[in-house]
């Protein structure tokens, strides 16, 4: 028919029955009919709901339509459109004629219509942009009000004529509708077409084919946890809003298979509410509930009462009666339509809760029409209600609409839900798909309906119930994927049918059925503002007052559902509507009501809660009496002492001391790992960081905007000794200016700060932000500066300039307590760079012996969960009893004025009850008494009148002010002027303290500065207090630990972000002593209880009765340390169900409201039993003020107020005092102990403060999910970010702080106002900003005083990378020196004159400090005693003990590995502009006679270097070493070549000698060894390095220094044969080399100004100058080819006038020396010496008769490695594995014997002998300085106690007379021919010396023996025989002892 009854004429009850009968059997396959009569008859009393019921049956045959093209998943018998005949158009918008039809092309046109038709607009679904103009008989039309339309169809089409269509379907073919659907006229005929004003056809008004009809169903609420949705970016009251997704929510994916929901969809709501932890509570209901609410079954016909009384309208598309849900399989038709299931499973539905059409007064609101807000709506519902939108399309609003606040926070939630997680997406979006519209809102109903009085709804629960039921209906398809790899062809989808969007409401209303009405349903029928209107409309009649939430739900005009969420309920719709404000709305909204005066209405209220009258009528009358006197409650509480504290006299109080600034252990470990996070980023192959080109360390420190805590840095700053420095400056501002304050002087310094970054490039600049959650971010949180206001930002924008971020001597450290916001998608720190602090124990052990502990946010919880003491967290239930009574009285009001102004009258009232005034008491709560009458006893309980603080928390700063002149006031007026101070803090002011207390602060931290002034909290220590903090957020300001009570109750709900809610929970936190448990310490806390509190209950029988509210707590008199912890909790630990609760002023607040309600939240709450909990003590009779010890055994029982219990009797309930009591019983045994009064200090370091919260932050707080993560951890994390989808994994607790770091970054991204928003890179490792760290750990835990550490640890390392630590040692022997009568004294020559310096005397006397325990070498001249030689010194300790001096290097030194610099850059090969210097082997070969062998070398040559080498040609064969000429010069170059011998210091050697030669080309060889070739050539790649052959890589330094020797002089004769070809004389080649040592770092040139030529007076000073002055000054001498050995004085600080007098010694040269290696052809260096080997050579050379110069005018400094060098040398046993000890004895033993071998070279274990136990083989040499051993031909050490003879054996070779010398022994070592017996008889021996004779083998000892003739002599015995303790194949050495006969 194509037709449905929906707009039909209905004439008579029976005819629509009967229409409805004979449609029914048309359509169903059954042969019987249902009887017309039993459906017309059997409907009992529920005509209304049925007829409702029927129109919601036809709407479901329109749901199919949708606009966007939505088709049927698998439609059992889909619609076959006939095909269109031959030659027909079928393009779409035309008729089958060809004609346009489209309204945008014939709207001008004149269309020709007949009476009695109107001109309508047809939608086509595939164009859903146009209306297809059509003629329709108007009789087939409904009337305004939707009815008196008759069935059928009569049209004609307006393009081709054709007239006459009687059918519908016919119509649709013939304009190509091209439906896969029934053609329906109601589904596509839409709209009345009129003409406008311009004659142009234009859409009308809505077909309207049915009535406004409305279903609404109610639901109530169960358990849930009281949450907040999360604020949106500058969401507000907002009228309309944007239907495009935040960033971040994935719109779903359409696919063309299976994508409204899972078959499971009805599963996946059961586990999902099943299993979900609502808030941190489960909810008792929840299974029950979805039990029966899930139950499938079929639902009622059109007009029946009975469950499966007959099928629906829509049978004919498969419905079955015998299976009610039964569909068929199968992909849908259209592919890239979105598939929708359909489905005819139907659920009873109760009739209860239906409600009929709408009344007459509130018209029908088309679809596009804005929806009217009523007036006075505030004040009829005493809350605006906050509207969410949902799913679909939402109507403009208009009228009254500042009393609603709408929010797209759901519409974003849902969005979200809708993407796919990332972990399936290689899985194909095809086989998984996201949660239907349909099941999100089912869920949301049922999440709704869960969630108790007074909790509000909290988007993260939500989106975790949506993410597990999509993971729970998905189970199967996610493991099968995780188990087997994608198939090509996916699983067909289940066949069991989702939710629909007909079988919605209908869930929806069964869901919500169970429940006392606080969810209502209302379905309309085509548009939200159907429902929006029906809303206003009830709640303006009050039909919603038992409501909290209404849903509506439009799912009938098309496939897609339109829905939207409001909440009306009192409680939450405040809550949730203060929550969407920002914090500038937030301001702005609490400043205009108090400057409008809409507070006064509240202050009114609270003056008439006195009995007396007026509150401040009271307060002047007792002000009057009491007038200059002290409230009797409080002098009878003081007789021995005044209360007021005379602060002349200095009483005693041992309690009171300051924290010294110190470093912790905890301080210096993080300072250290910043430390190596940084030395790590400098020491990668990256080279973002340089350490070694930066000298001194620059620091800004950015803070946030708040005076205390500026001046909290700068006290830190000035004891961690890092002044001066770079901070925010102060600046004077006027009021006008203060907001900007911060900003423009944090401008003006960070303008010179970045200016740095480019002038001083050796400066490391530090950007270290403290809490830069707040700077960082400070656009985006919590600001409150205007959002035009240009410093908005500024600290973002710094850091993100281009300038900072590419700086390399920037290094930006966050430092932050709260590093969440900062860690993102897009974040700039890496993973590596965040270092977190470290934990404090480790499987039980202490890591860090501190004796202190820190306790936090999570020791808090833990302690409150723990029960074994007075819990720590707490809320006061009479105040929030107050606050919500007031709030739904006053309406119009803020809840943050109201709380404010409620707490004030609370203390106030409890202020003027301690003072005497009780009955004030019930006006007050007892946590507010319990804090005021503890603060005002305090100071009396100490000699010195110390006291505790009071934290109020008021985070608006006018109602801090409000506050702040309110409890002034009454201060003054109770004459406490001078008991207790109070304390306005303002973010942007400093702290203002009254002068008697400024007096006594002074007095007890004993400071004498007149005009001191605290000017941060820490120095309030010990100062009785209530400290007004105000300011959005705090701002890291530390508080003192005098701190004892921490009042939150007045944070605002904004605070629900992670950040946010442990920022001002981290107020609290606190370091409490080591030495007491922490459960005794809270267990032991005073009775602080006033007695007029306790006085004021029943003592009829001799009870102890105290209010709840009060501290109970005590201490024993026993100290057993068996006694096992009191374990005790207060009866309202969690909740003060106190008087105020039930009070007078909570009845008042009450007035207005059912008596149902009062005795709701005040009798109600009070009804709850108390349950015993465990032991207590006792406490004294009421009037007592003194605190008592109670035996060891005294037991009684206190009660504790547990909240979740039901009501039952209490027998200790007072309902005429309106409070709670708990009755202590004390046993008679037991003697009571007085206690002395006790300062409040001493408890101040044993237990940390007790915090008070509101109720809603307090459930969040102590609520945990399943694996025990407290809820609040689950927050959004920052204001500045958001989630980056729902799909995401729940925290756990498991996870430390890297792991919630990676889970961050993974699944939040920042927000447009956020810093890194502009950082689109997400996080790939390449976009992390290498020089920025980040330090995170607990508030007050010692950060700044850890990254304060670190600047100056990492101050010092960067100047200890600039000094060196060189040997700094004055020479030795120098009182030893030659007594000559000959001195070079022409002491101006720049140069030494050869003549002169020839009849200069050799001084053999060795004076380099690092031979002082070598043995001396005597000279004819010395006369030695015993005396001149200094205490030996132990072998261990010569290295140890050698003093040195720290230097800072100066711009000429040289520098080793680590040193990076863009002028060194090529020099070194590692520029990047280059490639890795490429490097050839070359073989170098020569022959020796002495070795008998050629030997074969090996330069290594960079390319770049090959210039200062000569090749073959062709062949390449290296050839020479260039040498230049005598005669050259130029200053562009060093002559000499430079070798280095070096082992073991590839890193540390100092090989870099382009600064030292101030740039000059020079040409510098390592020498190295072979096995350490390639170690060098990476550190070194552009150095030339000469290689060792392999049979030296066991040799000492003498077999480098040979080889050098050799290597040049055969160089030199091969560059003078080269050149003397090109007409070069032999001579004029440069005959010089440079041996230097790898330390020598620094080189130093005297000055010396003379008074005249000969005069003894002069004056001199020594210069840092480069090596290349050095060498160009010696080789500029004239003559100095005449000189053999050229050095330089070796530097010291001690260095005397007399050393430098003379300008050139002939002396021993060390370390660096210029070696003329032509004159010393015939002397050659000792190849084997490990030691001295430059000694025995300048003996060698002046044997030779050779000239040794030494320019004193010179000096070098070495610098100390201790790596390397002959430390690389150990001894180790050959055959142990283990390295034991090898002592110097043993290095020798008898040949053949079984000694064990060591792994040593011969050489070196015969010279360690010799150094340490020469003496065993000298006995008469030991200190006998005047007969030394006589050494031949070599100089070895024998120790420092024996003097040594040397004489070369060599003819014509200098010698010291030795006629008139006697030896004491005589060493020969290894002597050679020239050695003979005639010259051994030369000289004279003492009777008894001793001699050895050491050769290679025991053959050629004994051939010596005979050569020599040394039996004639000497005696020789075979056990005087001995060797090396080497292995035969290592060649050891024998020697032979012997005495003189």
């Amino acid at each position: 028919m194509g037709n449905s009854y929906a707009g039909q004429l209905k004439t008579t009850r029976f005819e629509e029955v009967l229409h409805n009968s004979i449609e029914a059997s048309l359509r169903s396959n059954n042969l019987v009919p249902r009887p017309i009569f039993s459906q017309l008859y059997l409907e009992a009393e529920q005509q209304l709901s049925s007829l409702e019921a029927g129109s919601r049956a036809d709407n479901e045959e329109e749901e199919e339509e949708g606009e966007g093209g939505l088709e049927s998943n698998s439609p059992p018998n889909p619609y076959q459109m006939h095909p269109p005949l031959e030659g027909c158009c079928s393009t779409d918008g035309f008729c089958q004629a060809g004609k346009d039809l489209r309204l945008v092309s014939i709207s001008s046109e004149h269309i020709d219509v007949p009476a009695g038709f109107l001109l309508v607009g047809a939608k086509s679904p595939s164009l859903p942009d146009h209306l297809l103009v059509c003629a329709v008989d108007k009789r087939f039309l409904p009337d305004d009000n939707g009815h008196n339309a008759l069935l059928g169809f009569s049209g004609n089409c307006v393009g081709c004529g054709k007239k006459g269509f009687c059918y519908f379907t016919e119509f649709s073919h013939h304009i190509n509708l091209k439906l896969t659907t029934q053609p329906k006229k109601q589904k596509h005929l839409k709209y009345y077409l009129v003409r406008n004003a311009h004659g142009t056809l234009t859409k009308g008004p809505l077909i309207c084919w049915k009535g406004s009809e409305f279903r609404s169903r109610q639901a109530s609420a169960s358990m849930c946890s009281s949450s907040l949705f999360q604020p949106l970016e500058n969401s507000g009251p907002l009228a309309t809003f944007p239907s495009e997704p935040i960033p971040g929510a994935n719109p779903s994916m359409v696919m063309g298979v299976q994508q409204a929901g899972s078959a499971s969809d009805h599963f996946s709501l059961t586990a999902a509410l099943g299993s979900a932890v609502f808030n941190g509570k489960d909810s008792p209901k929840h299974q029950q509930l979805v039990k029966n609410n899930l139950v499938a079954l079929p639902r009622p016909s059109a007009l029946g009462i009975l469950p499966n009384s007959g099928p629906p309208k829509k049978r004919h598309k498969g419905w079955s009666p015998e299976s009610p849900s039964a569909t068929d399989g199968g992909y849908p038709q259209g592919g890239g339509n979105r598939a929708k299931y359909e489905t005819a499973g139907m659920s009873c539905m109760p009739q209860a809760g239906l409600v009929g059409p709408a009344s007459a007064t509130f018209p029908i609101v088309a679809s596009g029409e804005p929806v009217s807000v009523p007036d006075n709506l505030l004040k009829i519902c005493k809350a605006k209600p906050v509207i969410f939108k949902g799913h679909g399309n939402f109507p403009y609003l208009c009228g009254n609409l500042n009393d609603i606040v709408v929010s797209p926070l759901l519409y974003t939630c849902y969005q979200n839900s809708q993407s796919i997680s990332r972990a399936y997406e290689q899985y194909g979006a095809s086989t998984i798909q996201p949660i239907s519209e349909e099941m999100q809102l089912l869920l949301t109903v049922y999440y709704l309906v869960q969630l108790a009085a007074d909790q509000v709804p909290l988007m993260e629960d939500l989106e975790q119930i949506f993410t597990r039921s999509w993971r729970e209906s998905h189970l199967t398809e996610i493991r099968q994927y995780q188990q087997a790899p994608p198939q090509p062809f996916p699983p067909a989808p289940s066949t069991v049918a989702p939710v629909t969007s007909a079988q919605l409401p209908w869930l929806a209303g069964l869901a919500a059925s169970s429940c006392n009405d606080s969810v209502h349903i209302i379905e309309c029928t085509y548009s939200l503002a159907e429902g929006l209107s029906e809303m206003f409309r009830l709640l303006v009649e009050g039909k919603l007052s038992k409501t909290n939430y209404v849903v509506i739900i439009c799912a009938c005009r098309n496939s897609t559902i339109d829905s939207c969420i409001a909440v009306t309920g009192k409680y939450q719709a405040r809550i949730l509507s203060e929550s969407l404000l920002t914090p500038a709305e937030y301001q702005k909204e609490v400043n205009y009501e108090l400057v409008t005066g809409k507070v006064d209405s509240l202050g009114a209220f609270f003056s008439t809660l006195c009995p007396e009258g007026d509150i401040d009528v009271l307060l002047d009358k007792f002000y009057q009496e009491n007038q200059g006197h002290i409230s009797s409650s409080l002098a009878a509480s003081s007789v021995t002492k005044p209360a007021s504290l005379d602060v002349s006299v200095v009483p005693a109080c041992t309690s009171y001391n300051l924290d010294p600034h110190r470093v912790r252990p905890f301080q210096l470990a993080v300072a250290q790992k910043l430390l190596s996070h940084v030395c790590s980023i400098a020491d990668s192959s990256t080279q973002n960081l340089d350490l070694g080109s930066f000298e001194k360390v620059d620091f800004l420190i950015c803070i946030p905007p708040s005076e205390v805590t500026y001046q909290q840095t700068l006290l830190h700053i000035w004891h961690s000794g890092m002044w001066p420095f770079r901070c925010v400056e102060k600046d004077t501002a006027t009021e006008a200016d203060e907001e900007d304050h911060w900003a423009r002087s944090g401008r003006k310094a960070l303008i010179p700060f970045v200016q740095n970054t480019h002038s001083f490039t050796a400066t490391l600049l530090n950007f270290a932000t403290s809490y830069p959650f707040w700077i960082i971010s400070s656009s985006a949180v919590h600001n409150l500066y205007s959002q035009s206001d240009t410093s908005v930002g500024w600290v973002d924008r710094l850091l993100n300039c281009r300038e900072v971020k590419e700086a390399p001597n920037i290094l930006t450290l966050h430092v932050t307590s709260f590093p969440y916001a900062l860690q993102t998608q897009h974040t700039l720190i890496s993973p590596y760079n965040e270092i977190h602090w470290p934990a404090s124990y480790n499987n039980g052990v202490d890591l860090y012996h501190e004796n202190q502990k820190y306790f936090g946010l999570s020791e808090f919880i833990e302690s409150t969960l723990s029960g074994h003491s007075l819990p720590l967290l707490r809320y006061d239930s009479s105040f929030e009893a107050m606050v919500t009574a007031l709030g739904k009285r006053f309406p119009h009001l803020h809840s943050a004025v109201i709380r404010t102004f409620v707490l004030v009258q609370h203390y106030a009232a409890a202020m003027m009850a301690v003072s005497g005034l009780s009955q004030m008491k019930n006006y007050t709560s007892v946590e507010t008494l319990e804090i005021t009458q503890n603060l005002i006893s305090s100071s009396k309980q100490c000699p010195c009148g110390h006291g505790l603080m009071v934290l109020l928390r008021v985070p608006c700063s006018p109602l801090a002010a409000v506050a702040y002149e309110r409890l002034s006031h009454v201060r003054e007026r109770l004459a406490l002027e001078e008991h207790f101070e109070i304390i306005l803090s303002n973010p942007n002011s400093g702290i203002t303290v009254g002068k008697h207390f400024v007096k006594q602060l002074k007095m007890w931290q004993k400071i004498d500065d007149a005009e001191w002034r605290p000017q941060t909290y820490l120095e309030l220590e010990g100062l009785p207090c209530i400290l007004i903090l105000s300011g959005m957020d705090p701002h890291g300001e530390s508080l003192p630990r005098s701190l004892r009570y921490c009042d939150l109750r007045l944070i605002n709900s904004s605070c629900l972000v992670r950040t946010a809610l442990e920022q001002e929970l981290g107020l609290a936190a606190y370091f409490v002593s080591n030495e007491v448990p922490l459960e005794k310490g809270a267990v032991n806390e005073a009775l602080e209880s006033d007695a007029e509190k306790l006085s004021s209950t029943d003592n009829e029988d001799e009870e102890l009765v105290t209010e709840v509210g009060c501290c109970v707590c005590f201490e024993t008199g026993s100290t057993s340390e068996k006694r096992s912890p009191v374990k005790r909790e207060r009866c309202c630990s969690h909740d003060s169900a106190s008087s105020s609760l039930s009070s007078k002023a909570s009845s008042s607040a009450l007035c207005g409201e059912s008596s149902a309600q009062l005795v709701g939240p005040s009798l109600g709450e009070q009804a709850r039993s108390p349950q015993p909990c465990g032991p207590s003590e006792e406490v004294t009779a009421p009037g007592d003020r003194q605190r008592l010890r109670v035996s060891q055994g005294s037991q009684s029982v206190i009660s504790r107020y547990s909240p979740g219990l039901a009501p039952q009797p209490d027998s200790c309930l007072k309902t005429s005092q309106r409070s709670i009591q708990v009755s202590v019983t004390v046993p008679t045994s037991g003697p009571f102990v007085l206690q002395a009064p006790q300062c409040s200090m001493t408890k101040a370091c044993r237990q940390p403060p007790i915090v008070f919260l509101p109720k809603l932050v307090y459930d969040m707080v102590m609520s945990t999910d399943s694996s025990g993560l407290p809820k609040a951890a689950s927050l959004l994390p920052s204001h500045s970010v958001m989630w980056a989808s729902s799909f995401r994994p729940l925290l756990s607790k498991m996870m430390t702080s890297t792991e919630q770091s990676l889970y961050y970054r993974q699944w939040t991204v920042p927000r447009p106002s956020h810093m890194d928003y502009s950082n689109r890179s997400e996080g790939r490792v390449d976009s992390f900003h290498p020089r920025r760290l980040l330090l995170s750990g607990p508030p007050q835990i010692g950060k700044t005083g850890a990254y304060l550490q670190f600047l100056s640890i990492l101050s010092r390392m960067l100047i200890r990378l600039t000094e060196v630590d060189v040997y700094d040692e004055e020479e030795i022997n120098t009182n030893l020196k030659e007594e000559s009568d000959w001195h070079y004294l022409q002491l101006s020559d720049p140069w030494p004159d050869l003549e002169l310096f020839k009849k200069m005397p050799f001084d053999y006397i060795i004076h380099d400090p690092k031979y002082e325990d070598a043995s001396l070498i005597c000279s004819h001249h010395q006369s030695i005693k015993n005396e001149d030689r200094g205490m030996a010194r132990k072998p261990e300790d010569l290295y140890l003990r050698r003093q040195t001096a720290r230097m800072r290097l100066s711009k000429y030194a040289a520098y080793n590995t680590y040193h990076h610099c863009e002028q060194c850059h090529q020099y070194m090969g590692f520029h990047p502009r280059y490639q890795l210097y490429e490097s050839a082997l070359h073989a170098f070969a020569f022959s020796y006679s002495m070795l008998g062998e050629e030997i074969q070398l090996h330069f290594i040559i960079p390319k770049s270097k090959e210039h200062h080498f000569v090749f073959s040609q062709p062949g390449g064969q290296l050839e020479s070493m260039r040498l230049p000429l005598v005669t050259d010069k130029s200053h562009e170059y060093i002559k000499s070549p430079t070798f280095t011998p070096t082992t073991g210091r590839h890193e540390h050697g100092l090989f870099n000698l382009y600064h030292a030669m101030d740039g000059a080309s020079h040409l510098h060889v390592l020498v190295v060894k072979e096995y350490e070739m390639a170690i060098y050539k990476k550190y070194w790649p552009n150095h030339i390095m000469l290689v060792l052959p392999s049979i030296f890589n066991s040799a000492g330094v003498g077999a480098a220094h040979f080889l050098i020797k050799e290597l040049s002089y055969h160089n030199l004769e091969l560059e003078r044969n080269r050149q003397e070809e090109l007409g070069i004389k032999p001579q004029d080649i440069w005959p010089f080399i440079v041996i230097s040592d790898d330390s020598c770092v620094m080189w130093n040139m005297v000055d010396v100004d003379y008074a005249g030529e000969r005069s003894r007076e002069f004056s001199w000073s020594e210069r840092h100058v480069s090596l290349k002055h050095v060498m160009q000054h010696i080789e500029a001498s004239p003559d100095i080819t005449h000189y053999a050995l050229i050095g330089m004085r070796k530097w010291s600080s001690k260095t005397r006038s007399s050393e430098v007098r003379e300008p050139f010694s002939r002396c021993h040269v060390h370390d660096f020396i210029i070696l003329n290696v032509d004159l010393t052809q015939n002397v050659q260096y000792n190849q084997n010496r490990f030691m001295c080997d430059d000694v025995d050579f300048n003996l060698r050379v002046h044997s030779a008769g050779l000239l040794l110069c030494r320019f004193n005018r010179f000096s070098m400094m070495k610098k100390q490695i201790a790596v390397g060098g002959h430390r690389s040398f150990h001894i180790t046993s050959k055959v142990s594995d283990n390295p034991v000890a090898i002592v110097p004895a043993q290095y020798i033993c008898a040949p053949d014997s079984k000694h064990t071998f060591l792994a040593a070279p011969a050489q070196l274990l015969l010279e360690k002998f010799l150094q340490y136990h020469s003496h065993h083989f000298f006995p008469l040499s030991l200190k006998n300085y005047n007969h030394p051993v006589l050494s031949v031909d070599c100089y070895l050490n024998l120790g420092s106690q024996i003097s040594v003879c040397y004489v070369s054996s060599r003819p014509h070779s200098l010698n010291i007379s030795s006629s008139d010398l006697m030896f004491s022994g005589l060493l020969l070592y290894l002597c050679d021919s020239f050695v003979g017996a005639s010259f051994l008889k030369k000289f004279h021996f003492l009777k008894g010396a001793t001699l050895c004779v050491i050769c290679q083998d025991r053959n050629s000892l004994r051939q010596t023996v005979v050569r020599l003739e040394l039996e004639d002599e000497w005696q020789f015995r075979l056990r005087d025989e001995f060797q090396t303790a080497n292995a035969k194949e290592d060649r050891p050495l024998f020697f032979l002892t012997g005495r003189h006969i």
